[in-house]
């Protein structure tokens, strides 16, 4: 079990957007294995809840982060290195939804969903990177990508464009970091439906028939079908120990995803929702 492994024990992790939904899972678990904890995300009172609910033994620092800012994420590294040591892991999970058909996004709200999601895990990764390549001592970096960054679906087009990328930005990572001979691992997780607020916290974009039943459909999956953020974590976890680039909270529903999209590829077929779990 995860729980035994000497990896995690007295490191630091750096987590961003933990102050909800998987990154509150990640903390949680991160706790639970005697690691030191840094904790960011802009929801500072979200912050102090999750706190709240780690065991008083916990080693944690709350840095208040908004991570569509270069140098705010530089100030999370610094301090990070400053006041709880070198960062072994860092897992880059901030993350926004917005739903409804494309042509009724905002410039602002795509620019927001693109902020957030892409570019804070540029930031993450520009940030800590050289600080973990100077450090020299093996590190992990974990982004959290979706099912929605290997195939797609109706009234989701910004989000999935953006964990697109995230998927891309991962991939490369991972073979340029091969290609130094460093010793950081870089992992990719891609989950299904999460018992998380995501759909609840998401901008609803008028504009098309379906938009409201697609919302309110994509709400209960996630009350009804949905794996908890603990459950997430621990697969998370269990992923990095060993080693794995590709982390599936959901495999069943990834495989039949990427093989859904692949077929249609190979025979130039037009793309179809991927099915829910």
């Amino acid at each position: 079990m995860v729980h035994e492994h000497p990896m995690f024990s007295g490191t630091t992790a750096v987590i961003t957007g933990a102050a909800s939904g998987i990154g509150a899972g990640l903390a949680r678990h991160g706790a639970s294995l005697g690691m030191r904890l840094v904790l960011a995300d802009i929801d500072e009172d979200g912050l102090a809840d999750v706190v709240a609910g780690l065991p008083a033994t916990a080693e944690v620092l709350t840095v208040p982060t908004d991570v569509t800012s270069a140098a705010a994420v530089e100030k999370l590294a610094a301090r990070a290195y400053a006041e709880a040591g070198p960062v072994r892991f860092l897992f880059n999970n901030a993350g926004i939804e917005t739903t409804g058909p494309l042509w009724a996004l905002t410039p602002a709200r795509w620019d927001q969903m693109m902020q957030v999601n892409v570019s804070g895990v540029v930031h993450g990764i520009t940030a800590f990177v050289p600080r973990m390549l100077a450090d020299g001592r093996p590190a992990g970096i974990v982004n959290t990508s979706s099912v929605g960054g290997l195939s797609v679906g109706p009234f989701q087009g910004a989000y999935c464009a953006t964990k697109f990328a995230v998927q891309a930005l991962t991939e490369c990572l991972h073979m340029e970091l091969a290609a130094q001979g460093a010793p950081i691992t870089v992992s990719v997780v891609n989950p299904g439906p999460v018992a998380t607020e995501i759909f609840e916290d998401a901008v609803a974009l008028e504009g098309a028939p379906g938009t409201d039943s697609y919302r309110a459909t994509m709400r209960a999956m996630l009350r009804d079908q949905g794996i908890s953020p603990d459950e997430v974590a621990a697969v998370i976890f269990d992923g990095v120990a060993d080693g794995r680039f590709w982390i599936f909270p959901h495999p069943e529903m990834v495989a039949d995803a990427v093989t859904r999209r692949a077929d249609a590829i190979r025979n130039q077929e037009p793309p179809t929702p991927r099915r829910p779990a």
